[in-house]
């Protein structure tokens, strides 16, 4: 064991939880009407709850386990069944890689919350949640992170997918499983209102930042050069985001928005992530200056074109941002061109089916979007018996 690689993984566990609670349930409260907040909070706080109990049952063994098929590892670490305080994983107590690795099974699937806030039924959320970060989540991080068919030694031989911190694992896999979502529940009856608290966002967005640094720095499982360079190019990639985005919006409507510059923060977050620990800080400025006009662009497509109501932009920001960054990964010579593109196609079409597979199961088992009175009255109040605020707006 090392000492320093382990306490640096102590903060960046604790830096990855503070990404969902309270970082995006903040970023995501403040995007929805006031009527709503609640639900949204309760949303990302219970997932977090029901994700970590279901990490530690099976999620954990199912992506670290000792399978050798390739697809899946296994059942042999359920419940942590062999695990000690002085188990190791590399250099570091393998108690700390399973928390560490948890706090991204928790993320995961809160990301996909943005897409069906206001309209969803609170039981379909924890039921295909759970479902999804079990059978759809887990067995990809197997893939691409525990040795499996797409590793290296996998289907695209000596050298596998490069994805240091989840621009496939997390952000493609959740991107696309709120697009499906938001299809299936179909538009919000008003979905001209605009974000209730711009303020609220922006603090969570620079939460998101903070603990950014934990997901994509801890990726490096050390304390050294290749952490800190993870953290640096993390930050500039933010950076270039926000002030790309902001740009142009300048450009095309006269006026930067505070919403949309910390949105160009998730989207140069989001596209740096697969790629952090493969590039340096020129590589990183010119991901995410393209990454604020790509994703808002995308947003544009998405909402105006395409016409899903995706409502926070999960898909635009995160699923093409995420997809972005793991393409950038052979454009700068990091990584091989067939193993990034063909795991992009190979978990996005497997995340889709799986997607449309639980949909189905879940919405015969619980409905899955509320009725019209409870729309219109709000989620907070009809669903939670709550509210945040003494009106409804």
């Amino acid at each position: 064991m090392n000492g320093a690689d382990t306490a640096w993984i102590i903060v960046a566990t604790a830096l990855v939880l503070f990404m969902t609670l309270p970082g995006l349930a903040l970023f995501y409260g403040g995007l929805v009407r006031a009527r709503n907040v609640l639900s949204v909070f309760m949303h990302c706080y219970a997932i977090a709850c029901l994700m970590s109990i279901l990490w530690f049952a099976f999620g954990y063994s199912i992506a670290f386990g000792s399978g050798d098929t390739g697809y899946w590892g296994g059942l042999d670490k359920m419940f942590l069944d062999g695990i000690t305080a002085d188990t190791l994983s590399g250099t570091l107590p393998e108690i700390l890689f399973f928390a560490f690795q948890m706090t991204f099974a928790i993320i995961t699937p809160a990301l996909i919350v943005g897409a069906y806030v206001e309209r969803i039924g609170f039981g379909f959320v924890l039921l295909f949640s759970s479902l999804w970060m079990l059978l759809c989540y887990a067995p990809v991080v197997h893939w691409v992170w525990g040795g499996g068919m797409l590793a290296d030694g996998g289907i695209f031989g000596d050298t596998g997918v490069r994805d240091f911190a989840g621009g496939i694992v997390v952000h493609e896999t959740a991107g696309l499983a709120a697009l499906v979502l938001a299809i299936f529940l179909g538009a919000r009856r008003d979905p001209s209102k605009p974000p209730h608290n711009p303020g609220m966002v922006m603090i969570g967005a620079a939460m998101l930042w903070v603990g950014w640094f934990g997901f994509n720095g801890g990726s490096q499982l050390a304390a050294d050069g290749g952490a800190a360079m993870a953290l640096t190019v993390t930050h500039i990639s933010a950076a270039a985001a926000s002030l790309t985005w902001a740009l142009w919006e300048r450009i095309k409507f006269g006026k930067s928005s505070l919403v949309g510059m910390v949105t160009g923060t998730i989207a140069g977050l989001a596209s740096i992530t697969p790629a952090s620990g493969f590039v340096g800080p020129v590589e990183a400025l010119i991901i995410g200056s393209v990454a604020g006009v790509l994703c808002q662009e995308a947003v544009v497509l998405i909402r105006n074109v395409v016409k899903i109501d995706d409502t926070l932009d999960v898909f635009a920001v995160h699923g093409v941002g995420g997809i972005f960054g793991t393409i950038m990964i052979a454009a700068f010579g990091a990584g091989s061109w067939a193993a990034q593109l063909g795991s992009l196609a190979i978990v996005g079409g497997y995340t889709i089916v799986v997607t449309v597979a639980l949909i189905f199961i879940c919405r015969a088992i619980t409905s899955l979007r509320v009725d019209h009175e409870t729309e219109v009255t709000g989620l907070d109040i009809s669903v939670h018996g709550e509210r945040a605020y003494e009106f409804n707006s």
